[in-house]
């Protein structure tokens, strides 16, 4: 258990970081638009990041709350264990994927203060949903 653990923690810290990077890389290669960018696609893509997170609250309460629960009396069953694996890097990849909508969104014309959002949601996921050790107190 402990060692899917902590590579799920290293995972998790590269994914903060990559982050980062899409404000970083985003602020230097953005170019304000010669036409202001179509707030449409602005929309488009904020409705899609919604329907992400409730995504993601829901395949986390599928994949990695069921494992916990086996795993909290069973922690030596594989297929829970990589059950608990998978749900937290689509937790992971999901949350990730917020912060790149803001980073496309950015590169598309947008303003920081526009896209700021994307990236701070995705940041406070990752930091949300830490990969937790199942205990027999999970019910």
């Amino acid at each position: 258990m402990e060692p899917a653990r902590k590579l799920l923690q290293i995972v998790r810290f590269a994914l903060l970081g990559s982050i980062l990077l899409y404000v970083f890389v985003g602020e230097h290669v953005a170019q304000k638009p010669v036409v202001p960018p179509d707030r449409n696609i602005y929309f488009a893509i904020t409705l899609v990041a919604i329907i992400n997170v409730g995504m993601m609250i829901a395949l986390r309460r599928l994949f990695v709350r069921q494992s916990e629960t086996i795993l909290a009396t069973q922690p030596e069953d594989r297929p829970a264990l990589n059950r608990w694996r998978t749900g937290y890097l689509i937790v992971y990849a999901l949350s990730e994927a917020e912060a790149l909508f803001g980073f496309v969104l950015r590169i598309l014309g947008f303003t920081l203060s526009q896209v700021m959002p994307f990236y701070v949601v995705g940041f406070a996921l990752l930091l949300a949903f830490g990969p937790s050790t199942p205990s027999s107190e999970i019910g």
